[in-house]
């Protein structure tokens, strides 16, 4: 099965959805090459990017999945086909 290498940027507003988005993190464990996590305490937001290496259906099934958690956006960066 051939896979992607892409970048999750998450955007999280609303600290109540915090176990939720570790949940579906977890749960697509094996996908995920790394992650980092940066709290924005000023803008009261915590910013998250999550590096995988999966098939382009589980990336966006996770991307799909982290933005329809309430306070919590998240977007989808792929590198060029057969360039990785």
């Amino acid at each position: 099965m051939e896979t992607r290498v892409a970048v999750i940027a998450i955007i999280v507003r609303e600290g109540t959805q915090v176990a939720a988005l570790n949940d579906l993190l977890h749960q697509y464990g094996p996908y995920i090459v790394g992650r980092m996590g940066v709290p924005y305490r000023e803008k009261g937001v915590n910013i998250i990017s999550v590096a995988m290496d999966a098939p382009g259906d589980v990336i966006s099934a996770l991307s799909g999945k982290l933005g329809r958690l309430e306070g919590v956006t998240a977007k989808t960066v792929y590198a060029p086909a057969g360039s990785v």
